[in-house]
């Protein structure tokens, strides 16, 4: 009876490890891989949720451009030149070509040792007296000669009667106007002339002496246009 019950456990014991379900050493794997791809994909939230917050500013950025441009555009209106102070010779003066805003401003770049200057100077002279006293017009004669000073300047001016604005411009006037408007603009001989109109628009005029009606023609569509 012994025997027969311990065979019969054994039986038993044999029937239960069967039916117990396997636990196989490659079923790790997988599951070990499930939960290394889910850490994967939870790095990868949050870089998506890095890369949508630059993306926010840069539309909050965008937004305010506009505004901000114009802002900047209103600045960057006038040349940096506009805002260099000068000093008349003729009164000693400062001044910049900012604070003739809404007025329409002649300017001519010359030498004192050029002729062709002084002859451009007397037809200026010239269309002074055909423009009569105009508040809303403003000459001036920027010398850029690097060798010649305010003094001797004002001597010339003087001496000849010119009686207008007159100023020796500094190097970086000088420079600016060459790169802005060409390396002419600083060879007196060609009489360089320019005119700025109300808004502070610069328009070139064309090179060789001018005469004091080409001047005044070139002159009067600005004079009668309002800001």
């Amino acid at each position: 009876m012994r025997k027969q019950l311990i065979f019969t456990l054994l039986a038993l014991s044999l029937i239960l490890a069967a039916c117990a379900p396997a636990t196989p050493a490659m079923e790790e794997k997988p599951a070990d891989a499930m939960m290394e791809k889910p850490t994967d994909a939870m790095m990868e939230k949050p870089t998506d949720a890095m890369m949508e917050k630059p993306t926010d500013a840069m539309m909050e950025k965008h937004t305010e451009t506009p505004e901000a441009m114009s802002g900047e555009d209103s600045m960057m209106a006038a040349p940096a030149w506009f805002g260099v102070q000068l000093t008349n010779v003729r009164s000693g003066e400062t001044f910049s070509i900012n604070d003739f805003k809404g007025k329409v401003v002649l300017v001519e770049t010359l030498a004192m040792w050029c002729p062709n200057c002084k002859k451009q100077q007397m037809q200026v002279q010239a269309l002074h007296d055909l423009i009569g006293d105009n508040p809303d017009f403003v000459s001036i004669g920027l010398d850029i000669d690097p060798n010649e000073n305010a003094d001797d300047l004002k001597t010339y001016t003087d001496s000849n009667g010119f009686d207008w604005v007159y100023a020796v411009a500094p190097a970086e006037v000088s420079s600016e106007l060459s790169n802005l408007y060409g390396a002419q603009f600083i060879n007196p001989p060609s009489t360089p002339m320019f005119i700025i109109d109300r808004k502070g628009e610069v328009h070139l005029l064309p090179f060789g002496i001018k005469s004091a009606e080409e001047l005044m023609e070139a002159l009067e569509p600005f004079l009668k246009d309002g800001m």
